[in-house]
């Protein structure tokens, strides 16, 4: 049995997302945000597929993603508020990592447990992100759904999709703390 690591274990409890739009400069450089991208990527993996990868994406990249996030918005026929909201996240942030889903043929691995793994990555980067005192927020909407987009914006191919953008920064509010789920109504036991 591993030995208890009761600091771990608090961080993981007390733990809470930034919201993206109060993440301020600075942000990590490279040397910084390498061990956030090692540390995700030390994921539960079956088979050992990797079927995920890294887009790290600045500033200047963000402009052109939002940009890019109205144009497709207007495309679609989304109404005002959706295309906003669409451009929003790519306004507001300053760096952001995409996490990219690639899945890998398998005759042993089903394409549901690679995306789960894309999802453990992605909540493995935000929380890495946080342990190391950067804020961080893992946002999604409706612009990492579209073929277009990914395919225009970050070069994905058609077997690729996003499973998420971690916004990363510093933090320039504490957000408050929100209501957790009630274990006792989502909890069954089973004992025999």
């Amino acid at each position: 049995m591993p030995d208890p690591n009761p600091a771990t274990l608090d961080f993981l409890m007390t733990r809470r997302s930034r919201p993206a739009k109060t993440l301020a400069l600075p942000v990590p450089d490279r040397a910084q945000l390498m061990p956030i991208l090692t540390a995700a990527a030390r994921t539960p993996d079956h088979g050992k597929l990797e079927p995920w990868r890294f887009i790290v994406i600045g500033r200047a990249a963000l402009a052109r993603l939002a940009d890019l996030a109205e144009t497709r918005g207007k495309a679609l026929g989304k109404s005002p508020e959706d295309i906003a909201k669409g451009r929003i996240q790519f306004d507001q942030g300053n760096l952001a990592v995409a996490v990219i889903e690639v899945q890998k043929p398998s005759e042993k691995i089903p394409p549901i447990e690679q995306t789960y793994s894309a999802g453990a990555v992605c909540l493995g980067l935000l929380n890495a992100a946080l342990a190391s005192g950067w804020g961080a927020n893992w946002l999604s909407g409706w612009p990492s759904h579209d073929a277009t987009f990914r395919a225009q914006g970050l070069g994905l191919n058609d077997h690729e999709r996003i499973a998420g953008f971690i916004h990363i920064g510093t933090e320039s509010s504490a957000p408050p703390e929100r209501p957790r789920p009630d274990l006792t109504a989502i909890t069954r036991w089973l004992d025999t």
